[in-house]
């Protein structure tokens, strides 16, 4: 795993415009390690933050990975997620080509790649991270009975900000000075905090217990910020349920992306207006009366694609059809959701 000191290159080839960059962008947003190159011949010789967007030191696109080793790079993030979180069989020769430069490895990708290298050099690893951990308990719905409020992101789809948002609300609650740790859920949350729960490599017998597992190591917490996975809208998410029942969230954040009819993988299957949404999580979360109903009290809204005006009017629209403030904790900051829960 990432160690302090370490200085990572992303591999990003061809995804620096594409929502499948988004292990990359959170990776460069977020890691409290130096980010000194990122690979991408296409865009070689341009800087990855103003190609991007996203704020920072500077950070050079470079067409080779000899190149990123030059700069000073000990490590090599896979920064690519490609539909399913399959490994192509296209970048193992990329992959072993890291290896054999002494690059270690990090890997959020289904398909394991320590088994596939022997021999590394001393203080070489690979970080596979979609490994199920050992030992894994079975659901019992012990979070209920917590003190600290639990805020769980919810999205429409897939990739519209779950996990900026909650890292946005973290950090915000933090400077607030509460205590609230972030339980990291996939690749990208568990990369930038080296913890968590790859959950969608966890059968799904021991999920809800994995996800109970992490949230209630923090009773003393004031609020517990759970990264959410998914979307109940989405015929490929299998996510939610465990990440209802493990964290028996009190508090929801619903996250959209601006503009979005249709599921963005799956363009045949409309969104749903978002007050039957809303009541449909939190109806699944209550059943009915035997967990905690949570209370969805905003909406992150990915405003990315959009200029400020635009982004203005739409957080504006969403308040006055459904009656919750709405912000972008990117361009508008999280304190006024950090605000909010306090208030809560």
């Amino acid at each position: 795993m990432l160690q302090p000191g370490d200085k990572i290159a992303i591999y990003m080839e061809g995804a620096l415009h594409d929502p499948s960059g988004k292990m990359g962008f959170g990776v460069l947003r977020y890691s409290p390690h130096a980010v000194v190159a990122v690979v991408d011949r296409a865009l070689a010789g341009q800087d990855a933050r103003a190609v991007t967007g996203i704020p920072g030191p500077d950070c050079p696109i470079v067409a080779t990975l000899e190149e990123a080793v030059t700069l000073g790079a000990n490590v090599l993030v896979i920064g690519i997620a490609p539909l399913g979180g399959a490994l192509p069989e296209a970048w193992l020769p990329i992959i072993d080509r890291a290896v054999g430069l002494g690059l270690s490895i990090v890997n959020g990708l289904h398909g394991r790649l320590r088994p596939r290298y022997q021999g590394l050099q001393v203080g070489q690893w690979i970080w596979d991270i979609r490994t199920e951990p050992e030992n894994l308990p079975n659901g019992t719905g012990a979070a209920a009975k917590m003190t600290a409020k639990r805020l769980l992101l919810i999205g429409t789809d897939m990739a519209v900000g779950k996990m900026t948002a909650g890292l946005e609300i973290q950090k915000a609650l933090l400077d607030a000075g509460l205590n609230a740790p972030f339980v990291a859920t996939g690749q990208i949350g568990m990369t930038i905090t080296g913890a968590g729960v790859p959950l969608d490599a966890i059968r799904v017998d021991f999920a809800s217990g994995a996800i109970e597992r992490e949230v209630i190591q923090h009773p003393e917490a004031d609020w517990i910020i759970v990264e959410g996975q998914g979307s109940l809208a989405h015929p490929s998410s299998t996510a939610t349920l465990p990440l209802l029942r493990g964290s028996c969230p009190t508090h929801l954040i619903l996250c959209a992306r601006a503009g979005q009819t249709h599921l963005l993988r799956a363009p045949h299957i409309a969104i749903p207006r978002l007050d039957g949404f809303i009541k449909l999580y939190e109806d699944l979360a209550e059943v009915t009366g035997t967990f905690p109903r949570p209370k969805t009290v905003a909406i992150a809204l990915n405003t990315s694609h959009l200029s400020g005006a635009e982004a203005k009017a739409a957080c504006e629209e969403l308040t006055a059809d459904y009656g919750l403030p709405c912000w972008d904790p990117v361009r508008h900051g999280a304190g006024p959701f950090a605000e909010l829960l306090q208030r809560s």
